[in-house]
């Protein structure tokens, strides 16, 4: 994995050029932009980091940026930087996913705390999203039959009535339940409830409400 960038954006060049130069003596990568536009136009990154934005910018303001990045799925963490402590826009934004909110003239220790917050943030994502990538892959490897039998044995249902519910015999059941479990590594129905919650996979009986 590539090392984290901290993309700093700010309307006003000296608050600017000082973040950017607190980030770099901290060990860590910066790149700065002057409006929220300036970003997304430069091409957002997929790779690790975090952004230092400011509330009140011209054209596109930082809790608009927030909202339109979350809108694109993009899941990089934001710390948001005011010179004014503004309790509503600061509520707004932490319930929108903001991992802290500073008032300027930003403290260093403060800046750099909410940044390693940020970026551990970051690096727990990442690995969420790549473990569920790797098991939607898993569970997508079931045949039709198999997902739909999945379903039925997370409820806590016996074969018996899985094999009633679907129309087929017991002994299918079991061995769909089988290759099931095989497919996906686990060895108990908890397990496979737990893989399931993770995989956003609902049970049969909620399926059908």
């Amino acid at each position: 994995m590539s090392e984290p960038t901290v993309f700093v954006i700010d309307d006003d060049p000296s608050a600017r050029r000082g973040l950017t130069r607190l980030v770099r003596a901290a060990g860590l990568n910066a790149e700065s932009f002057a409006s929220a536009r300036e970003f997304l136009a430069s091409g957002r990154s997929d790779g690790p980091g975090c952004v230092l934005l400011d509330v009140k910018m011209p054209e596109m303001t930082g809790p608009e940026l927030q909202e339109e990045l979350g809108k694109a799925e993009y899941c990089m963490p934001i710390i948001f930087l005011s010179a004014h402590g503004d309790v509503p826009t600061t509520v707004q934004t932490m319930k929108q996913g903001a991992v802290d909110f500073l008032t300027k003239p930003v403290d260093r220790d403060d800046l750099q705390g909410a940044i390693r917050e940020a970026l551990a943030r970051d690096a727990e994502n990442r690995t969420q999203r790549a473990e569920s990538s790797a098991l939607n892959g898993v569970i997508e490897g079931l045949t039709p039959r198999e997902h739909e039998v999945m379903t039925y044995v997370i409820t806590g249902m016996r074969n018996k009535q899985i094999a009633a519910a679907l129309g087929i015999s017991e002994d299918t059941v079991k061995i769909h339940r089988g290759r099931v479990m095989q497919k996906l590594g686990v060895l108990s129905v908890p397990e496979l409830v737990r893989l399931c919650e993770k995989a956003g996979i609902a049970p049969a009986t909620s399926r059908r409400r």
